[in-house]
């Protein structure tokens, strides 16, 4: 059996279902939570990767963050609608520098 052959089996496209993770209403349920206990949450939606529905980072005032999948693009749009959050493809604007220096800070923190 030579190294390629289990792929090769498996064929283009193969017979594998899918696993993309899905957005679920306990992603959303802590978006909310997390959006309500911070001021100044601004929102970033990262596109669709092989194994993952699009996410979004939230970001603080401070600079802490979150990240869970959202969904779709627009899914995100109607949460920041909701929670009054401004929402940025994070493919077009980056993330902000804010989001940076706290985990820079983080990672200096004693204990870690």
């Amino acid at each position: 059996m030579g190294i390629f052959d289990s792929l090769r089996r498996r064929g283009r496209g193969g017979n594998r279902r899918s696993s993309v993770r899905r957005a679920g209403s306990e992603d959303t349920r802590y978006l909310e939570e997390w959006t309500a206990a911070r001021r100044g949450v601004e929102a970033f939606v990262e596109p669709r990767t092989t194994v993952t529905e699009p996410t979004v980072v939230l970001v603080a005032h401070d600079g802490e963050w979150t990240r869970r999948r959202i969904g779709s693009l627009e899914a995100a749009q109607r949460f920041g609608h909701r929670n009054t959050v401004p929402v940025y493809e994070v493919s077009r604007v980056g993330y902000p520098q804010r989001m940076r220096d706290y985990t820079e800070r983080q990672k200096r923190r004693p204990g870690r």
